[in-house]
């Protein structure tokens, strides 16, 4: 028993750090944007399968340059050697046997193109992989600041109930002292009242924002995450001018990308198409055996004939109206990202300078009125519901300030989507 002591306590130092790992990812996960996203890059399934299916594309590139198998023949003539024996179907014994090895070949460029065009088409699987993930990116980015906003709000609410509480007990004392009525000290109850159907809401809606992050991570919707106890910073100004974001669009938007790569896969795809009015063409090599010995060969070379013009005019006229649907795609689609991107740049600085207003402005007059009002009220200058507005008016502009941040974040992200990357 003395022996087994010291091998428990061992077990029991250690299993703290044995689980130690997984409780520090548990608690750490959801503080911040970059552990979901680092958590989502390795967990989502949409963004692995969009991996796996470049992944595919990939590997499409080798077959697609690739000469077709080669084909083997036999035939057996003469089975019955001009009716001196039964049909046979031993080499042998029949009058000859032919053997004809057959490869095809099609004509000059076309196996480089059917390769080049299966290259660009992994080229766009890879992008359209990276699209997956901006998109999966923007909406981790704007759950979470979702999710701040409403612990924010949570913690402003539960602040403002505790403002209450101490603002029902003057009014107590002041009802007690005969210098108040009591219907102040029941407006107090009614605002606690409100508080708390407010944070019955918040919670509510802080659960569902934490069921929508757990799904993008691909976890079960109750599991648990950190509070969402920062944001990430605002980029500079300069960093937001539109030209040179522009330039950074149209060079690193996931779509456009995918839009550029079926252009190009499309003009392979006419080249291609004329290259069928050639013909491609057959090469045969054929030993013949008579009895026990090959004495005969013979070489053959076949070649399709195209003839059916009007089939491959049509064919060719298809080519050059896909060619010409997958340039106006891409312009759609740029111009579509561009008029997002100058929208979310208005809003950002809106968002920017309604934050600034709030804090330089808006809450010290809140502060400084409700200091000054509760004072008064002591007093007996003004009456309660003057110290209610005054409440309501920090209340609201530390909601305007924590909005702002919020939709700064959220349109961050839209604007990161569209250009491709973090900024």
């Amino acid at each position: 028993m003395q022996k087994t002591l010291p091998v428990l306590a061992l077990v029991l130092l250690l299993a703290p750090g044995l689980s130690a790992p997984v409780l520090s990812q548990e608690h750490t996960l959801g503080g911040s944007v970059a552990s979901l996203l680092d958590f989502a890059k390795g967990k989502n399934p949409e963004y692995a399968a969009m991996r796996y299916e470049a992944d595919a594309a990939d590997e499409r590139v080798n077959p697609a340059g690739a000469l077709p198998d080669p084909k083997f023949r036999t035939e057996l003539r003469d089975l019955t050697r001009m009716g001196e024996q039964s049909a046979t179907l031993s080499p042998s014994r029949v009058g000859s046997t032919k053997y004809l090895l057959m490869q095809d070949l099609p004509w000059y460029g076309k196996r480089d193109l059917k390769r080049e065009i299966a290259v660009i088409d992994a080229e766009g699987a890879q992008g359209r992989a990276r699209g997956t993930w901006a998109e999966l990116a923007a909406r981790i980015k704007s759950a979470h600041a979702q999710l701040y906003y409403v612990q924010r709000n949570e913690q402003l609410a539960r602040e403002i109930l505790d403002l209450m509480l101490r603002l029902e007990k003057i009014a107590q004392l002041r009802y007690a002292g005969g210098l108040a009525v009591q219907q102040d000290v029941i407006r107090a109850q009614i605002e606690q009242s409100g508080m708390r159907n407010e944070l019955i809401a918040l919670e509510n809606e802080r659960s569902q924002l934490r069921a929508r992050i757990n799904g993008l991570l691909a976890r079960p919707a109750g599991a648990r995450l950190a509070e969402a106890d920062r944001l990430r910073p605002i980029p500079a100004a300069a960093k937001l001018d539109y030209d040179v974001l522009e330039e950074r669009v149209r060079s690193r938007n996931p779509l456009i990308f995918v839009e550029e790569a079926k252009i190009r896969s499309a003009e392979k795809n006419r080249e291609l198409t004329y290259k069928n009015r050639y013909p491609d063409f057959t090469l045969g090599l054929s030993p013949i055996q008579y009895q026990s010995a090959i004495k005969e060969w013979e070489v053959m070379v076949e070649i399709n004939i195209p003839l059916q013009q009007s089939s491959r005019r049509a064919q060719e006229r298809e080519s050059d109206s896909m060619l010409l649907a997958a340039r106006s795609r891409k312009d759609a689609a740029a111009n579509q990202l561009l008029a997002e991107l100058a929208e979310n740049l208005s809003a950002i600085e809106a968002a920017r300078r309604s934050e600034m207003l709030a804090t330089t402005s808006l809450l010290p007059q809140a502060e400084l009125t409700f200091n000054s009002a509760l004072a008064a009220y002591e007093n007996g200058k003004v009456d309660f519901a003057t110290l209610l507005d005054a409440q309501r008016q920090i209340r609201q502009a530390r909601q305007s300030q924590i909005k702002a941040q919020t939709e700064a974040q959220i349109r961050l992200a839209e604007i990161e989507r569209i250009v491709g990357d973090d900024l």
